[in-house]
């Protein structure tokens, strides 16, 4: 059961690794790219939504599965050494407030700044404040999303280390 448990683990770590590398080089880009060739006088706010409601779903997840594996890492690794508990512990810890804090926190202000602009972001001139906060918190995002990956990557590596009873061991020992 302990073999099942660490690998649906691993398995739900790698898909949320998955889906945040995909969503940062592929699909933000993407629908930023494909609007803004459209020539549509507000291709960055209809990206930007696109985007939002995308990410929430991405941050979502990976705070909700970095609390899961949590729970399940406290029961399951009561015999790794501690170094190797900590380490998987404070990689998804870190994990679950970046993903937390950029969905709770930083998008809600930058959703709140956008309709305090009452006007599409490619309306706003740059030197807005409010554009400008609105930019500073798109790069605290973009800054949170990286570091929870690098956190989620430092966990994968702690779970798919660790060693695994089972099948192995069956083979070996018949």
């Amino acid at each position: 059961m302990r073999t099942i448990i660490r690998r649906i683990r691993l398995l739900l770590l790698g898909l949320w690794l998955g889906a945040a590398v995909f969503f940062g080089a592929a699909v933000a880009p993407a629908v930023f790219g494909v609007l803004r060739g459209t020539q549509l006088s507000n291709a960055n706010e209809l990206a930007g939504m696109i985007v939002q409601r995308s990410l929430a779903v991405v941050n979502r997840g990976g705070f909700e599965i970095a609390l899961f594996l949590m729970v399940t890492g406290f029961f399951i690794n009561r015999k790794e050494r501690r170094i190797v508990q900590f380490t998987e512990m404070i990689s998804l810890a870190i994990m679950a407030i970046m993903t937390g804090v950029s969905h709770w926190i930083i998008s809600a202000r930058m959703l709140a700044l956008k309709a305090a602009m009452q006007a599409p972001i490619d309306q706003i001139a740059g030197s807005d404040p409010r554009r400008a906060a609105f930019d500073a918190l798109h790069g605290y995002s973009v800054t949170a999303m990286g570091v929870a990956i690098l956190a989620a990557l430092v966990a994968f590596f702690v779970i798919s280390s660790q060693p695994t009873s089972g099948f192995k061991e069956q083979v070996t020992t018949e």
